[in-house]
């Protein structure tokens, strides 16, 4: 395996991360309209409250996606096509929740206002979790053939592992979302959110601890890294704690930024767990490794020098972003 091989694959990984982190609030502020917000004036403030920066922090998953079709071809090929129908799905959500933005704000009336705002919440629900299930259930390992082809069932990819991660990560992102929108937000829908994160987060530790189990059981992961496994699990637990306290105490910005770590860590536990590879098969001479799903030498080599090229000025606009869009939104 060669450096540039290794510093795509964490390129990945980070472009995940800044996945989770970012977007993770829009779902969560999106899940809130089902549940927190109390009318249509409280889910236009916490939508304003996103407005924003809610189509930019979708790029990341786009880049990532980019990323990986560009540095591990074979990687994105087996991926991809053994996730059709799941990737379909996701595909579906984020569409149906782009477009509910538009089209509540322009609703000719109350009902339909309503539908849209259904469909946020909804559609904000599902993707979460069913990235969260892909992801979950591809590092159990899944049956596939020397070239990298998936012939799994249902259950391959619905099963209790795969059900409690994209469970945990539905958790992770409503929780996140909660804690943004204390951070940018006046008047009752900050005090209820605040609220509803106190009955939330001992449910959360429950779930890590039951993610954790599973985890362990199957998954190669404790036998493959047992230290940065074992380390990186204590990471995201004691990063709930911290939000945890952070919002008992109402630190708004440390709770935000603890919850939006949990998720780097939680991105960083999968991906070196699953190192060297890049796809787990059931039979493991089957494995996609790291060094054999890559581009060439000079493809990578051309993709760093861009990437290190544009990556200040992208860094630039989004901090420049939400600085300019700092300010509480008033109900």
């Amino acid at each position: 395996m060669s450096g540039l091989q290794l510093f795509w694959f964490i390129i990945i990984g980070v472009l995940f991360s800044g996945y989770f982190f970012l977007e993770g609030f829009d779902y969560g502020v999106g899940i809130s309209s089902l549940f927190v917000a109390k009318d249509e004036r409280e889910i236009d403030q916490s939508i304003a409250a996103i407005g924003p920066f809610w189509d930019g922090n979708e790029v990341w998953l786009l880049t990532a996606g980019g990323a990986m079709f560009a540095s591990f071809p074979y990687w994105y090929a087996s991926l991809f096509s053994g996730y059709y129908l799941v990737l379909f799905l996701i595909l579906v959500g984020l569409i149906i929740r782009g477009v509910s933005f538009e089209f509540r704000h322009r609703a000719v009336n109350e009902k339909q206002k309503k539908i849209w705002t259904k469909a946020l919440g909804v559609s904000s629900l599902c993707v979460p979790f069913l990235l969260g299930l892909m992801f979950t259930s591809f590092i159990q390992g899944m049956p596939m053939d020397a070239q990298g082809n998936i012939s799994a069932n249902f259950f391959n990819y619905v099963n209790l592992l795969s059900v409690v991660g994209g469970v945990a990560v539905t958790l992770l992102c409503w929780l996140h979302g909660l804690n943004y929108i204390q951070l940018k937000v006046e008047g009752p829908l900050r005090s209820r959110a605040n609220q509803f994160e106190k009955v939330l987060y001992p449910i959360l530790y429950a779930g890590e601890v039951v993610f954790a189990i599973l985890l362990l059981i199957f998954t190669d992961f404790l036998h493959k890294h047992a230290v940065g496994t074992l380390l990186l699990l204590l990471v995201i637990v004691a990063l709930s704690v911290l939000a945890h306290l952070a919002v008992i105490k109402k630190k708004e910005l440390l709770a935000f930024i603890s919850s939006g770590l949990t998720f780097i860590a939680l991105v960083a536990l999968l991906f070196q767990g699953i190192f060297p590879r890049v796809m787990i098969a059931t039979n493991s001479a089957h494995d996609i490794l790291i060094k054999n799903a890559s581009s060439t030498h000079y493809t990578l080599t051309v993709m760093s020098i861009v990437a290190l090229c544009i990556l200040p000025f992208v860094l630039v606009y989004i901090s420049w972003t939400y600085f300019i869009f700092r300010k509480r939104i008033a109900k």
